[in-house]
């Protein structure tokens, strides 16, 4: 027993007492934890330098999250960058490689949202970037483009030309620059390579059109859309380069180093050697260079890749593979495969692609002319394609499109079918302008014998649409005008080239053409003018329908207005050139409309923009006869003011050389201008009013228009200054055209009867005139001379009025006080020049029929006159006058205190007249 229970004490049960708690076991696991906040504010801060989106990441975390194996978070990412981005667009300049090479990477992303993302991305921006910034990016974006065209997944490369499409809306420079790889993938997009059935080896493989039934869209569709594409990237090759030809009759670009600066010259200047004219070779476009050597271009030092289609070799290369897959694509969308039944009509897919073919064959055909050897690529591709495109392009020639007829519009078909545009807009009259723009390039005069079929067939369909009375657009009408042109080149007899010119001209005269097309047909009009006038020098043989046009270009531009400016300077362009060529018919139907064209009211040339008014006044000097009512015209516009004042000069400058006072050395045209309208010409500008407008004047009274004084039997009406001083600038051009007819007494004696005629006996004359007046008799008086009583009483009057008015100027009047410089030496001129003037005027100086208010006036006139140094020893011989006109200012001023202004004029008469000096001084007073 005492070992049982030595035993079970190992293993006793303890007991517990009641209300006591267990005790805590010596393994027992602590479990209680306490707890405290964590504070991290700079995690919770937003990056100072990265700007984040609303979703709180910044540029780096978007992009980092480009390369997640999940399509919705490279998705994400793509919308959360373009969303910062256009939130902060400074963002783009810091990380712009980044940006860009993580977009282009996801160009052949496997899932289809993401790259219509990346899309939509790149899209944005190009619009943000400039084409100098990516420029150094661009061989990486270019690299990942060219991986998309060529991945093996179908969805991969239809993406791939949305991406191209967006690079060549942005960057077509940059693009063209790697043209050799894209226009290989271009080709492999459509077609495969095939080892050759005539060769055994592997030196020559051939392209073949390829077949993809697991596309989306039909393999014509899809081929449409490589094709449109390829258009495009062409389209960018040709503008990019500075030397190809223009479409139709567009005229070529100048390149950056042929901008051309006018010089403006003012022939005065030069006169007087004030300015210096310098000349250059070839116009100041580029210098030339006398030298046996010839520098090589830095395109001949590059590889035949880094040309691509500037080399010759790489065109040719490019050509013999892609022509073959377009006439593949040809005949499959013609009208033998599609619906043998319909014939020539064509569905508006097939011919959208066809269209797409003929264009790239076009651009391709204009890239081959940029070359040195043009002859030779020229024939080259005659002996190579000329066949396959007649026995192909030619066979149903012309085309046009399928229409569905709608029962409701029974007059769907109602036009010409080569005319017509569909309703889902294909111009299937440009497939066959551009067909014919690429045949006729194919064709020269030594040819025309073996191409004479196709070619008649597109001489008829060019005459059938011309005259054909559609709606063309300028698109149509410029390929039109240079298929024509072309053709009438290829053939130049005038039995061949007058119908092509008369369908022209029957395009021409329809009413309401579109301002382009308007502007194409002068164009065309003009050049071919231009062409037969060289060859006319030989062989006088003019087109009846040419002479006929130019004939009614006078009469449109009088009609035409101001309704469109722009077509008026180019119709006064080429009736300008037309002129200068003495085109009797063009110079006949000008003359019989120039009083249209000049009329002073409602004509052209008042109506017109300052550079087009003075292209007109220069085609005055080419008109036959100048007779008065056309002078009169010319007179009018000169002085009323709708044309500035130095083309008004240039007009009468015109004018004096046109007239038998020019000093010709040979005989002037009989009958082109009588001296006698000729002198009318220049009086009538002289006075600036005409008799209707002097007439009118004589009823105004008072002021502020009139200036009067009760010394003087004229009053002055005061112009305005803008018409002040362009009669002014008038004035000195006729007194210089007087000035130099050789007999200048007989041209004042004529001058002295218009005045004596027209103005004498008049009340009020426009101050602009009464100094006119006197400007012109100090630029012709001379010694032989002789001017009659009332002419002399007239200008004292004149005088008198003018520096009355002068004196009594308010300070305030600014308009006013600028005519008084001019103005004042007109009148001193006179005074000095002629002394019985001065006497006359003296002698009107009667202050006893004066008021007091105008006695300063006078007194102030008669101080500056002794003070003035021309006219010193003219008052000293009028002493005794100006001795009683004082006495008598005396008389009337005496029992009053004396002013100052009297006391000045007694200090002055002491002065200068009282001790009669010997010497005129010095002394030239301004008032």
């Amino acid at each position: 027993m005492t070992k049982k229970r030595k035993h079970q004490d190992d293993f006793q049960k303890v007991k517990f007492k009641v209300g006591k708690k267990k005790p805590k076991l010596e393994n027992a696991t602590d479990t209680t934890f306490k707890t405290k906040a964590i504070q991290i504010p700079e995690q919770l801060k937003e990056d100072g330098v990265l700007p984040t989106q609303n979703r709180k990441l910044n540029i780096k975390d978007l992009l980092s999250q480009m390369h997640h194996y999940s399509p919705g978070v490279k998705h994400n990412a793509l919308l959360g960058l373009k969303d910062l981005l256009s939130q902060y667009p400074f963002v783009i300049d810091a990380h712009l490689s980044s940006i860009i090479s993580e977009v282009a990477a996801v160009f052949t992303d496997k899932d289809s949202g993401v790259r219509r993302a990346a899309v939509h991305l790149l899209q944005f921006l190009a619009s943000k970037i400039r084409a100098e910034q990516i420029a150094p990016f661009f061989p990486l974006v270019s690299a990942h483009l060219s991986s998309a065209m060529t991945h093996i997944s179908e969805g991969i490369q239809e993406d791939s030309l949305k991406v191209l499409d967006v690079l060549l809306e942005a960057y077509p420079a940059l693009l063209t620059d790697r043209s050799v790889i894209l226009l290989k993938n271009f080709v492999e997009l459509i077609s495969h390579q095939q080892l050759s059935k005539k060769l055994k080896s592997r030196d020559k493989l051939s392209w073949m059109l390829s077949v993809n039934p697991n596309r989306r869209v039909t393999s014509q569709q899809w081929r449409l859309n490589v094709l449109t594409r390829l258009k495009k990237f062409l389209q960018a090759v040709v503008n990019g380069s500075s030397e190809t030809e223009g479409e139709g009759l567009q005229e070529q670009k100048d390149s950056p180093h042929s901008v051309r600066n006018p010089i403006c010259i003012s022939w005065k200047l030069h006169a007087n050697n004030q300015q210096h004219i310098q000349l250059f070779e070839n116009g100041g476009l580029r210098p030339k260079i006398n030298s046996s050597f010839r520098l090589r271009s830095l395109t001949s030092v590059m590889d035949s890749a880094e040309k691509g289609l500037s080399s010759a070799e790489n065109l040719k290369g490019f050509i013999e593979i892609i022509i073959p897959l377009l006439i593949e694509c040809w005949i499959e969308a013609s009208p033998a495969q599609s619906a043998p039944i319909l014939g020539n009509l064509l569905e508006s897919e097939s011919q959208q692609l066809m269209q797409q073919v003929l264009s790239i064959i076009h651009l391709l055909w204009k890239l081959t002319k940029r070359h040195d050897e043009t002859y030779k690529m020229e024939l080259w591709l005659r002996m190579n394609y000329l066949v396959d495109f007649k026995h192909h392009f030619m066979r149903h020639f012309p085309y046009s499109v399928q229409e569905t007829v709608k029962h409701k519009k029974k007059d769907s078909f109602k036009g010409h079918k080569n005319c017509m545009t569909s309703s889902n807009n294909v111009d299937h009259l440009l497939l066959n302008l551009t067909l014919c723009d690429i045949m006729v390039s194919l064709a020269s005069t030594s040819t025309l014998q073996t191409d004479s079929g196709w070619l008649d067939m597109i001489r008829k369909f060019v005459t059938d649409t011309l005259q054909d009375g559609s709606r063309l657009n300028s698109k149509q009408v410029n390929r039109l005008l240079g298929v024509t042109w072309r053709l009438m080149q290829i053939q130049q007899n005038k039995v061949a080239t007058e119908p092509l010119i008369k369908a022209v001209y029957t395009l021409y005269q329809q009413r309401n053409l579109l301002f382009p097309v308007r502007t194409l047909l002068l164009k065309f009009f003009s050049k071919v003018y231009q062409k037969e006038d060289l060859r006319s020098q030989r062989i006088r043989s003019r087109s009846k329908v040419l002479s006929r046009w130019l004939a009614g270009l006078p009469q449109q531009l009088a009609l035409l207005g101001l309704r469109n400016p722009e077509l008026s300077n180019q119709l006064i362009d080429i009736i300008h050139s037309a002129a200068s060529r003495s085109n009797k018919e063009l110079l006949q139907s000008l003359q019989a409309t120039a009083a249209r064209i000049y009329d002073p009211l409602e004509g052209t040339l008042v109506l017109l923009p300052a550079e087009a008014q003075r292209r007109l006044v220069q085609l005055v000097y080419f008109l036959p006869c100048l007779p008065a009512s056309l002078l009169a015209c010319l007179s009018r516009c000169c002085i009323m003011g709708r044309m500035s004042s130095d083309l008004a000069a240039t007009l009468i400058g015109i004018l004096h050389m046109r007239s038998s006072f020019a000093g010709w050395k040979c005989q002037v045209q009989e009958n082109s201008m009588n001296d006698v309208d000729y002198f009318s010409f220049l009086f009538s500008t002289l006075i600036g009013f005409s008799r209707e407008e002097l007439t009118s004047l004589q009823g105004i009274r008072g002021k502020p228009h009139i200036s009067q004084t009760q010394l003087s039997p004229i009053r002055l009406y005061l112009t305005d200054l803008d018409q002040f001083l362009h009669h002014w600038a008038v004035t000195e051009m006729i007194c210089h055209s007087l000035s130099t007819i050789p007999s200048q007494s007989q041209c004042f004696d004529i001058l002295q009867t218009g005045i004596c005629k027209y103005l004498v006996g008049l009340v009020v004359i426009p101050d602009s005139t009464a100094g006119s007046v006197l400007c012109a008799i100090n630029k012709l008086l001379d010694q032989a001379c002789i001017l009659s009583e009332n002419l002399h009483k007239f200008l004292a009057s004149c005088c008198y009025s003018l520096l009355y008015f002068l004196l009594t100027l308010d300070k305030e009047d600014a308009e006013h006080l600028q005519k008084r410089d001019m103005l004042w030496g007109s009148c001193i001129s006179a005074l000095a020049l002629l002394p019985r003037l001065l006497r006359l005027m003296l002698q009107s100086l009667q202050v006893s029929r004066i008021c007091r208010e105008e006695l300063p006036v006078v007194a102030q006139l008669l101080r500056l006159l002794m003070q003035h140094g021309q006219l010193r020893s003219h008052m000293i011989t009028n002493e005794f006058l100006v001795q009683q006109i004082i006495k008598d200012i005396m008389t009337l001023k005496s029992g009053e205190v004396q002013e100052q202004w009297l006391t000045d004029l007694h200090y002055c008469f002491n002065i200068y007249l009282a001790s009669h000096p010997q010497t005129p001084g010095p002394i030239n007073t301004v008032y």
